[in-house]
């Protein structure tokens, strides 16, 4: 498996894996609460690629297994937290948008792709990965603190137009 900066040429796929993850969740428990037009869309992995921050994890057939965005600043929302550490943002690594292609799900891909993102992590030196997560997203939750994440605390990220008033704040320190 190989874990990468996307560009626009994987623009399709990762598109594609958000339409049909989100087709995937929404037949069962959609645990993110993402929407199709809303979170996250085309758009978003386009800015991610524009931006340099998109990655992708692939399988050794070049499909795409999964897709993260890696930035250095966390949701304005996060300076409410105590994270029991003072750090530069050029030091921390914030996840956004973590998916995994829906045929990879229950068959440990959020596990590599987490794994390749904290490997990535202390490639860069960085001294912390933060994120947040809805707080009914219990399988996300697990694979997080399966990974060695610790809960921070609770906020509110503006969410609750769409039904996402609380998300809970993680952090694993590298």
């Amino acid at each position: 498996m190989v874990f990468e900066r996307a560009t626009m040429e994987d623009i399709d796929e990762v598109a594609n894996l958000y339409n049909e993850l989100i087709d995937s969740l929404e037949k069962g428990i959609n645990y993110p609460g993402w929407k199709h037009g809303v979170y996250p869309t085309r758009e978003t992995a386009q800015d991610g690629i524009r931006k340099g921050v998109l990655f992708v994890l692939r399988e050794d057939d070049g499909r795409i297994a999964g897709t993260s965005v890696l930035v250095h600043e966390g949701e304005p929302a996060y300076d409410q937290a105590d994270w029991h550490v003072s750090l530069d943002d050029k030091h921390i690594l914030v996840v956004f948008t973590f998916a995994v292609h829906p045929r990879y799900l229950q068959k440990g891909m959020g596990t590599k792709l987490m794994e390749a993102v904290i490997d990535y992590a202390r490639r860069e030196k960085m001294k912390a990965i933060r994120l947040d997560v809805y707080e009914k997203n219990f399988p996300a939750i697990a694979l997080y603190k399966k990974c060695g994440f610790e809960y921070i605390g609770t906020v509110d990220l503006g969410c609750a137009k769409f039904g996402l008033p609380w998300f809970e704040l993680y952090q694993k320190l590298l």
